[in-house]
């Protein structure tokens, strides 16, 4: 069973050279006949709602490559007993090797949503709009569990956000549209129905994705990431996985398995180690459900509907968790709030909360030593982690899985810290025998090989 749609095989590139295009005289007389044939307003007659969708949130959704420094040793088989020569057939080969996949702009500030099995082993992401603009990213966060990535461009600038809808209330045989990167043909457009909700599918590797949407429109491999829509535009769900041995069965994370997962990705806690002691609904303008701590100081109540912060306006609680992003922990933050008919503002000062020694940590529990990597040295190797392992214990738990000095953490768990107090945001209560995630860089002269390994802690 082929699950996973966000490879890309060479052989499209062979595939392309037997496409013949058009003359370029033959395709200007077909359209000047297109024209002339329709001079009483046939055309618009023949926009359908497929081409108002695509026309809407095209601009929205992106194509990411994510590009992966891979070595390939070449086998001759008994012979390998006899020839290990330097500068012989043994020697590995190194390249890159560009998968692709899909996402849409979830906030325009520049975040984006794919699937985390698209950003998986990246070195580097590159995002890609329907104009052929691109743009590099760094990884904010990963859900492995429920297979969701969130990206941010690295350049500043506003972008066209997607619209969120929901997926609670979606209807078997409700015509819903793809957008997405098939076989790395950019900004391709299916539809098809809603085929069933609530399905559960078992990957090779043993992973296990449940409540998802099946659907009959056409997705491929390079399709992951990218968003399912309704009629209205609005992404209802984020295309995953297909049924490699059947046709047209394909499978969406519901769009609100991701709000649900916002909070989390996104937390203020582990990035900042600031509370505010706020819940928010996630469907609509954002109230409050709870309010404890700094935010009850503030005279916040549970039913309170949030406006603005800091001046800016707060239309979705996404606005609200990547404002808080960018919060200066000096700073008192300035909500706009409506209680009933009457418009209120409060100050919020965020309580900050001690943060472990990360470097600490990660000796105690998994037996290596590390320091950040100078600004220098990030330049120099043009990569986004920051951690560089200096020592490794002997039996320790990083020295059983092989980890040397001179590897590069740039991804704990979901997360990608650069500096120590994120690790120690981290792992701050990790207990003894969890098992956490730990991708690292392994730099050889030109080449950049990402290793995973999850370490038992002590």
């Amino acid at each position: 069973m082929r699950m996973h749609t966000s490879s890309y095989h060479s052989w499209v590139g062979l595939a392309r050279k037997r496409i013949r295009p058009l003359p370029a005289l033959l395709i200007v007389a077909c359209l000047a006949a297109e024209v002339e044939a329709d001079p009483t307003g046939d055309l618009a007659r023949r926009r359908t709602p497929i081409v108002e969708v695509f026309e809407k949130t095209r601009d929205s959704v992106v194509n990411i490559a994510a590009i992966q420094m891979m070595e390939m040793k070449q086998s001759l088989g008994w012979l390998d007993d006899f020839f290990d020569l330097p500068g012989g057939r043994r020697q590995p080969q190194r390249y890159e090797r560009t998968s692709l996949g899909t996402g849409f702009i979830l906030h325009s500030d520049g975040y984006v949503v794919s699937n985390a099995h698209v950003t998986a082993r990246a070195a580097k992401l590159k995002v890609i709009f329907a104009d052929g603009s691109e743009h590099e990213a760094d990884p904010v966060a990963i859900d492995e569990k429920h297979d969701l990535a969130i990206l941010k461009i690295k350049e500043p600038g506003q972008f066209p956000a997607s619209r969120l809808g929901r997926s609670d209330d979606l209807m078997i045989g409700e015509t819903v549209v793809a957008i997405g990167n098939p076989l790395g043909y950019q900004h391709t457009v299916t539809t098809g129905i809603i085929s069933a909700i609530n399905r559960k599918i078992t990957f090779d590797d043993g992973n296990v994705y449940e409540g998802l949407i099946q659907t009959d429109t056409s997705i491929n491999p390079g399709n992951s990431g990218g968003p399912l829509l309704n009629i209205l535009g609005e992404v209802i769900g984020i295309n995953t996985a297909i049924r490699g041995d059947a046709q047209n069965i394909g499978f969406a994370i519901p769009i609100d398995t991701l709000r649900k997962s916002l909070p989390e990705m996104l937390s203020i806690e582990h990035r900042k180690r600031l509370q505010l002691g706020l819940r928010l609904t996630w469907r609509g303008q954002p109230q409050i459900v709870e309010a404890t701590g700094p935010a009850a100081v503030a005279g916040i109540e549970p039913g309170d509907e949030l406006v603005s912060a800091d001046g800016r306006p707060i239309r979705t609680d996404v606005d609200f968790y990547i404002h808080l992003l960018n919060l200066d922990r000096n700073k008192p933050l300035v909500l706009g709030l409506k209680r009933g008919q009457r418009a209120l503002t409060a100050t919020v000062t965020p309580q900050q909360i001690p943060i472990p020694d990360g470097a600490a940590l990660l000796r105690q529990k998994f037996g290596f030593v590390v320091r950040v990597l100078t600004p220098q040295e990030a330049r120099r190797l043009d990569i986004d982690g920051r951690l560089l392992i200096t020592q490794v214990e002997r039996g320790s738990p990083a020295e059983r899985a092989g980890f040397v000095p001179g590897l590069i953490i740039f991804q704990i768990g979901k997360y990608f810290p650069s500096d120590l107090e994120e690790v120690g945001l981290l792992l701050e209560h990790v207990r003894h025998g969890q098992e956490v995630l730990f991708k690292v860089y392994a730099v050889e002269r030109d080449f950049i090989r990402v290793l995973a390994c999850p370490l038992p802690a002590r």
